[in-house]
């Protein structure tokens, strides 16, 4: 008599109404949670990710190439808009848009964003190009201008391969090339200011780019290989090689006179 007026079968259609309850809105939590882990995968997995090495090679020789070419048609075209060019005017545009690119390049992961950086740094680049080249053509030079092209195509090269055969030392010297551009490029100034002129500066920062052309590339090698990382390689690259263009010009010009 009591336990029938206990009513068990109504006790046991309310454990199973909580127990459905219970279960199905559990359940919507665990698919609702799935779908945004699954979301975020998928998401993370678009932001890394990778592409072949042979396709991460080619945009990266693409990228240096567009720059190269660019470089060619502003000396092409630029010279004498550069050679009028208000110098403190250029100054301050050349820093601003090289910072700017440099940031671009560095902090975005976003490739288009890094290419419009790529181009910040490309353009003041190439006017100082325009200027330097330009200058050498009036002084008759142009054969002196075409064997700094070839001679850095070949340092260039053979410093890529030397950084590819041989990642792990590369690699360990970036904080002493970064420390002895640094320190080079401070003596420069102080020797400009005070006017006095040393050959041997020039040398040291041929050197100095040799390694960071090796470095740059090792450090290509073994990072993510996305098209993001391709860009910014090719823009580390491109500082690279026209640097060293730069100053193998006037080691051979100087030998030259």
């Amino acid at each position: 008599m009591y336990n029938n007026g206990y009513d068990n079968n109504g006790y046991n259609d309310y454990n199973n109404g909580y127990n459905n309850s219970y279960d199905n809105g559990y359940n919507n939590y665990n698919n609702g949670y799935g779908n945004q882990a699954a979301y975020y995968q998928q998401n993370t997995y678009v932001q890394r990710d990778e592409i072949t090495p042979q396709t991460y090679n080619m945009i990266i020789g693409a990228t240096l190439l567009y720059g190269f070419v660019i470089n060619m048609i502003m000396v092409s075209c630029l010279g004498d808009f550069a050679m009028t060019m208000n110098p403190i005017a250029f100054i301050i545009a050349y820093f601003v848009m090289a910072i700017s690119g440099g940031i671009m390049v560095r902090k975005s992961d976003n490739p288009v964003i890094s290419f419009i950086g790529y181009n910040l740094i490309v353009i003041p680049l190439g006017l100082c190009l325009t200027i330097i080249i330009n200058a050498y053509l009036s002084a008759g030079y142009e054969s002196t201008i075409m064997t700094a092209f070839l001679l850095t195509t070949v340092v260039t090269l053979v410093m890529m391969g030397l950084g590819a055969m041989f990642p792990t030392f590369f690699l360990s010297i970036g904080r002493t090339l970064a420390v002895s551009l640094l320190i080079t490029v401070i003596a420069e100034l102080i020797l400009f200011f005070v006017g006095i002129q040393l050959g041997i500066i020039d040398y040291v920062v041929v050197l100095i780019f040799c390694g960071y052309v090796g470095y740059d590339w090792a450090k290509a090698n073994v990072q993510a290989k996305t098209v993001d990382n391709a860009i910014d390689s090719a823009c580390e690259l491109y500082i690279d090689i026209v640097n060293l263009f730069i100053r193998i010009l006037r080691i051979l010009a100087r030998a030259n006179d």
